[in-house]
């Protein structure tokens, strides 16, 4: 019978065939945490009394999300993991100089057809190169880390199919914001959305990685993009060689089918308090913006910033902007190109590798009354700062544009 990529991966994990709806154990390919969540992991394995790791080379960790500790907790919890690390001979660790937990994975580890396992809701990011990659708690992933297996009820597998090719001005941000205004945040609990790219090279890495990092905000178990030449291109670029590549079977039968073209879509907006608050941005143009963050796991690589680049070269930003290169990887190849110098001229404060103020964790906190237009995943009260704040969700040329314009604007201008 005809399989799904869901359950092409999920039988091979499985050791059996799988279908919808079927409870079984899995083995995982990859595991991972981060320090704001690893801390709990590690507690939860010592508790256990069983330290081990069942296979060091298949466990990543990153620091991120406390990266550099903007206090004296998330020092203390820094040293912990290092411990845990050096006690363990840990090899696939990165410390607050690499990069975000998610951008590592696909630059690193990931391979299309794998199961991944982290202690982070975001692990969708890693469907971008066409694996199931699934978010879970501290105790099932502590679990995962010592058995190298988990449990999982097979998700409804959904197909996407995107065709054409995206305008100026539009990326994966606003595929994602398109699906989550015409479905809204809590429609595909209990699936897996398989992404079918018509054209593979109009849609590259980068944008794959927004769509899948924000399918969790979909609900979604899991988001994967459909190995195709650019997966294959994309490995072969980061790592020098050519992934086997996994495909769903022709006939297989999905639960229901999705078309966007990509030539039809505007730059987009998830307005304040939820990400399926979706606007066109000219219905929110003029709204006045305190601060812009443009970076995150999101929308955190090179053709993000290359396309605020674009808006920025020359000018001077009217609002605070924050740009985040999400990996030491992206933001070496920006300094290369001279974005780096073209953002920080037009007045931007640039770091890398930390998810600071997505999460109102530090590097941008974002105050009481203050509106603020980001590239990042989330906008509920309080996200980013005090309950307060407003946040607006944006691709990085609505985000770069209002910057210039210290208001909410339309990158079509430019």
């Amino acid at each position: 019978m005809p399989q799904t990529l869901t359950e092409k991966i999920l039988s091979r994990a499985a050791g059996k065939p799988v279908s919808p709806g079927d409870v079984t154990e899995i083995k995982v390919d990859k595991v991972a945490f981060h320090d704001l969540t690893g801390y709990h992991v590690i507690e939860v394995i010592e508790k256990v009394g069983t330290v081990k790791v069942f296979d060091p080379q298949k466990l990543v960790i990153a620091f991120d999300h406390l990266a550099p500790p903007p206090d004296v907790r998330s020092a203390e919890i820094q040293v912990q993991i290092r411990k845990f690390v050096r006690d363990l001979k840990l090899p696939n660790f990165h410390d607050i100089n690499y990069g975000i937990l998610h951008q590592v994975l696909i630059e690193k580890y990931v391979n299309p057809g794998e199961v991944v396992v982290a202690a982070d809701s975001h692990t969708t990011t890693s469907g971008a190169v066409g694996a199931f990659a699934q978010g879970l708690g501290a105790s099932d992933v502590a679990a995962a880390v010592i058995t190298g297996k988990t449990w999982i009820q097979v998700p409804q597998p959904f197909k996407v199919v995107l065709k054409g090719e995206p305008g100026k001005w539009i990326n994966g941000k606003d595929v994602a914001l398109k699906i989550l205004g015409d479905f809204k945040a809590d429609y595909f609990n209990g699936m897996s959305i398989e992404v079918f790219v018509e054209k593979p090279s109009a849609f590259p890495m980068d944008y794959r990685a927004t769509v899948s990092n924000m399918g969790i905000e979909m609900n979604a178990d899991a988001l994967m993009f459909v190995p195709d030449s650019e997966t294959v291109n994309y490995i072969k670029t980061m790592r020098g060689y050519e992934p086997p590549v996994v495909r769903p079977d022709e006939g297989a039968k999905y639960v229901d089918e999705y078309t966007i073209e990509l030539n039809k879509l505007e730059p987009l907006v998830a307005a304040p308090h939820s990400v399926d608050n979706v606007k066109v941005v000219t219905e929110l143009e003029g709204t006045p913006v305190d601060q812009v963050f443009i970076g995150s796991c999101t929308n955190g690589r090179i053709s993000d910033f290359v396309m605020a680049a674009q808006i920025l070269k020359g000018q001077k930003v009217k609002t605070r902007c924050i740009a985040i290169p999400a990996s030491y990887n992206q933001f070496e190849a920006l300094m290369n190109m001279g974005v780096i110098k073209t953002l920080a001229d037009a007045g931007c404060i640039i770091t890398y590798g930390t998810c600071g103020p997505c999460l109102g964790g530090h590097f941008g906190v974002a105050g009481p009354g203050e509106v603020i237009v980001s590239t990042s995943s989330r906008n509920f009260r309080g996200r980013m700062g005090s309950n307060d704040s407003k946040v607006y969700l944006a691709g990085p040329a609505v985000a770069a544009a209002t910057a210039l314009e210290g208001k909410i604007a339309d990158p079509r201008r430019y």
